[in-house]
């Protein structure tokens, strides 16, 4: 096939752990090097997939926290690479998210890059939402808005579902039981209530809502969601949809085809609703593929963001009342 005529894929990076808190040196290493190698989770097979800016129609960035990442921003852009960012903030009790960013670092994070690209580059996920004794409807209801108080003008999307109680979940839960938290698997009806009340509040700050594999709640106010979406690629960056297929990747997704680069079990968030790891957390000696590579420390970069967290303070004192 001539080069010109060659279809450029879309990588994912990534669904199974998040490279641009933790891997971001790796990343870039397989970008210089213009190929990664990738391990599938079930067939344990060897892929190379070509990162060549010739060959990636787009990166889709997926992240709680994107600080260690800036520093590799310029780099990028000027290999001229074109992407999104999948910016996760939920606001939840540090209990269940001990390891992610406060929700002041996170927000200006947020904003630094919706600054940096555009709102529509920019696609925050209010994801999962987890109901329980502590974390009821209506916690969410006020946490929700007080993050579109703060996000309103710095992205139009937003994507959420409620989190799957996969048996390793549950377990996890379970172990908080002693702590007084008791997890809710409401009927759909009343889910379905919550995120449409939760639209409504979205839709007051500029913000649509998508359902991402949760399609009992699509419907006037959400849209279903396809993560990996072709449609905004091609609006942003100018891409032939006609070249992508819708290809889902587990039950009611809604994806266009993408290649992911990440490795399940590899994620240091420790969050406890977690789908994509096994562990509390993996051990920074090990490694993201078989490449020699060693997982990158971003202790110094959290310090050195950390020490001007105190100008970030009035962010924080909306959220104080969840606490």
């Amino acid at each position: 096939m001539d080069k010109k005529d060659r279809v450029q894929h879309i990588v994912s990076v990534s669904r199974r752990t998040d490279i641009p808190a933790f891997y971001g040196s790796w990343f870039m290493e397989q970008v210089r090097q213009g190929e990664a190698v990738v391990l599938h989770p079930y067939r344990h097979l060897k892929q190379t997939v070509s990162l060549r800016p010739d060959d990636v129609a787009a990166f889709v960035f997926w992240s709680k926290n994107y600080i260690p990442f800036f520093k590799h921003l310029d780099e990028l852009d000027a290999r001229n690479y074109k992407y999104v960012f999948f910016f996760t903030i939920t606001g939840l009790p540090r209990i269940l998210e001990p390891k992610v960013p406060d929700i002041a670092m996170a927000v200006a994070t947020f904003k630094a890059l919706s600054k940096r690209y555009s709102p529509k580059h920019v696609l925050w996920r209010y994801d999962p939402i987890v109901l329980s004794s502590r974390t009821s409807p209506e916690y969410h209801v006020k946490n929700f808005r007080a993050l579109c108080q703060e996000l309103e003008g710095y992205t139009d999307r937003c994507y959420l579902s409620f989190a799957n109680l996969y048996p390793k979940v549950k377990k996890n839960f379970r172990k908080l039981a002693n702590s007084g938290w008791e997890f809710l698997d409401l009927p759909e009806r009343e889910k379905i209530h919550l995120a449409e009340h939760i639209a409504d509040i979205a839709t007051a700050y500029g913000i649509d809502v998508y359902s991402c594999c949760n399609n009992f709640l699509v419907g006037n106010k959400i849209k279903k969601a396809r993560c990996i979406d072709a449609d905004l690629l091609a609006r942003l960056f100018g891409l032939d949809i006609a070249n992508y297929k819708i290809r889902p990747t587990r039950s009611q997704c809604g994806c266009f085809e993408s290649i992911d680069i990440g490795t399940y079990n590899t994620c240091q968030h420790s969050c406890i609703y977690c789908y994509a790891s096994h562990r509390t957390h993996a051990h920074e000696s090990e490694e993201l593929t078989d490449s020699t590579l060693k997982y990158d420390s971003v202790l110094n970069t959290h310090k050195e963001v950390r020490s001007s967290s105190d100008k970030m303070q009035h962010i924080q004192l909306s959220f104080n009342f969840l606490k």
